[in-house]
C-alpha cells in the first residue's frame, strides 16, 4: 500500500501550485477525509520539523511552499526567471478589480482617471485577471475579475482574505 502521507506530499511538490481537494481525489483516488488527514499528518510534521518548507491552504487548495524565512534566498535563485514585478499603476489597477469585481475597464478608468488598455493585457498576460462576462448594458462591455493564481500569488485563500478598504478610500468615488 502507498504511503498517503508521501503521495500527498510528492504531488503538492511537483504540481508547483495550489490543488484542489477535487483534483487531489482525482489523482490520488483516495478519498476526501483521507487527503485532509494525510494533510494534518504531513502539515504536523513540517511544523515539527522545521525545515525550508511549508504546507499552506491557499486559493481553495493545498500548496507547498518555501518557509518565509528562507524565501530572500529562493528569491535570488529564480529572479531573472519569474515574470516581470508590476508597476505601482498595475497593482492599483489589480486592486480595484479584486474589490470592485466584477467591474469593466470604463468603470476601472473612472475610479483610476487614466486609460488602463495596456495594464490590463499586462495583468490578463500574467494569469492575475481575466474576462469573466459581459455588463447588461449598451455595447456589452467586458466584465473583469480576478484568478486563482491572484489568489496564490498574493497568498489568499479566498477574496474574503483581502484586507478591509480604507474609509477615506471607499468614499474616493
Amino acid at each position: 500500500m502507498v504511503n498517503q502521507k508521501a503521495l500527498l506530499e510528492a504531488v503538492l511538490f511537483a504540481a508547483g501550485e495550489p490543488v484542489t481537494l477535487k483534483k487531489l481525489q482525482e489523482i490520488t483516488g483516495l478519498q476526501l477525509n483521507v487527503i485532509k488527514g494525510a494533510y494534518r499528518e504531513l502539515n504536523s510534521d513540517y511544523l515539527k520539523n522545521g525545515g525550508g518548507l511549508e504546507l499552506r491552504e491557499v486559493a481553495g487548495g493545498y500548496f507547498m511552499t518555501t518557509r518565509p524565512v528562507y524565501a530572500p534566498y529562493v528569491k535570488k535563485l529564480i529572479e531573472g526567471k519569474t515574470r516581470q514585478s508590476l508597476s505601482h499603476a498595475a497593482i492599483e489597477t489589480l486592486a480595484i478589480i479584486a474589490y470592485k469585481q466584477p467591474i469593466t475597464r470604463l468603470e476601472i478608468e473612472a475610479i483610476r482617471g487614466v486609460k488602463i488598455d495596456k495594464i490590463l493585457e499586462k495583468l490578463k498576460l500574467n494569469n492575475l485577471i481575466k474576462e469573466v462576462d459581459r455588463k447588461e448594458t449598451i455595447g456589452r462591455p467586458i466584465l473583469y475579475g480576478t484568478t486563482r493564481e491572484f489568489l496564490r500569488h498574493f497568498g489568499l485563500q479566498s477574496l474574503s482574505d483581502l484586507p478591509p478598504l480604507k474609509e477615506n478610500i471607499e468614499k474616493k468615488e
